[in-house]
């Protein structure tokens, strides 16, 4: 994992490492991890930056329908890994 964002929460800022980014229905999400371990929680960010925005601004996705979808597809493109959705949040395993 080389690629590395911040998240500003209201608690402060959290490190992700990206472990793959998609684009569906004209939107980008990343999948991210809090960890470099193998098993670790993984969460899925939707970018919801205007067009004119310099930097990116993220938010998690929290519909389960979306979640669902979302990790089906991250799982096509990380042949490797195996993602199971928990909570709201996703776990991934490296195989």
């Amino acid at each position: 994992m080389e690629e590395k964002i911040v998240f500003e929460t209201d608690e402060g800022e959290v490190l992700f490492y990206v472990l793959e980014e998609t684009r569906v229905a004209g939107v980008n999400y990343l999948l991210v991890t809090d960890s470099e371990e193998d098993e670790a929680d993984c969460y899925i960010l939707k970018d919801v930056s205007a067009a004119n925005e310099t930097e990116a601004v993220y938010e998690m996705v929290e519909d389960d329908a979306t979640l669902d979808a979302l990790s089906k597809i991250f799982g096509e493109l990380l042949e490797n890994a195996e993602i199971k959705g928990v909570d709201k949040e996703e776990s991934v395993e490296e195989k």
